[in-house]
């Protein structure tokens, strides 16, 4: 193996939902294909929904398929097969932090089945590329996009930062409470917070800004509970606080589209 190298990769089909370990994925206009295209909001109002409201929905398990659409499962349900919409029929009015955009609905039987699960009145959409919200450009280039994910297109941990945290925190933590997209072995802790840009294989990413982080990493991404000491937020106030804000992890851009596959080397270029 080469010194850094991928040694993780994950996709979140449905923002807040499971994520799915990859061997390998295509990068397109907005990240990983098929990442957090796809958003549960309130039925009345359009907000988004999440884990930090309902921490149930992380038993919620939604498979992206070729074709776009998405499976849906939770434990003793029967799973539901979801197409994917028109990019132009139904479009419903939904908001995401300070964004607001008008994206396809999923239809009455996606609904129906996730209201009954989440106990609330929901609606599930999905965003296509044409209708992508614009990165903050503070951090970013015009014309840079991003689906559902809270503000970019990608979240890179390194794992040794990971495993510092753990020893720290006292048990070791599972690193999809941080919801990264990919996962760099043989970095120094918190090495990536000084990276500035990187490759991967052939493609290049701008490493955009640290990602701070909420309740969200107290969530026990097995059970759905959270845990009782706040951990491991608790552990990262004390030494990751700047301005207010828990930093772990780092929001990168891809800067071009292609693959990526565990094994794939990792270079600091600035």
């Amino acid at each position: 193996m080469p010194a850094m190298y991928l040694s993780a990769l994950y996709r979140y089909p449905l923002k807040s939902g499971r994520g799915e370990s990859l061997a390998s994925a295509r990068l397109d206009a907005l990240g990983l294909q098929g990442d957090r295209r796809w958003m549960l909001v309130e039925a009345a109002t359009g907000r988004f929904l999440t884990q930090r409201l309902l921490p149930q929905m992380s038993q919620l398990s939604a498979l992206w398929n070729a074709a776009g659409g998405l499976t849906l499962s939770a434990p003793g349900r029967t799973s539901l097969e979801v197409a994917l919409p028109d990019p132009d029929a139904e479009l419903r009015g939904v908001s995401v932090w300070r964004d607001t955009l008008r994206v396809p609905d999923a239809g009455d039987a996606a609904a129906a089945w996730l209201s009954d699960f989440l106990g609330r009145a929901c609606r599930l959409v999905q965003v296509p590329d044409s209708r992508a919200r614009q990165v903050d450009t503070g951090y970013a280039q015009p014309g840079d996009k991003v689906g559902f994910a809270d503000g970019f297109p990608l979240l890179l941990i390194g794992q040794a930062s990971l495993d510092d945290l753990s020893a720290r925190v006292g048990r070791s933590l599972e690193i999809l409470r941080f919801r990264p997209n990919l996962v760099v072995q043989g970095s120094a802790p918190y090495a990536e917070d000084e990276w500035q840009r990187i490759r991967i294989g052939t493609l290049e990413f701008d490493v955009a800004k640290g990602c701070s982080r909420c309740v969200l990493t107290t969530v026990d991404p097995q059970s759905g509970e959270r845990s009782t000491d706040r951990e491991p937020l608790t552990t990262l106030e004390t030494y990751r606080e700047r301005d207010g804000e828990v930093y772990f992890g780092q929001n990168l851009i891809n800067r071009g589209t292609g693959s990526l596959a565990l094994g794939m080397e990792v270079e600091v270029l600035a």
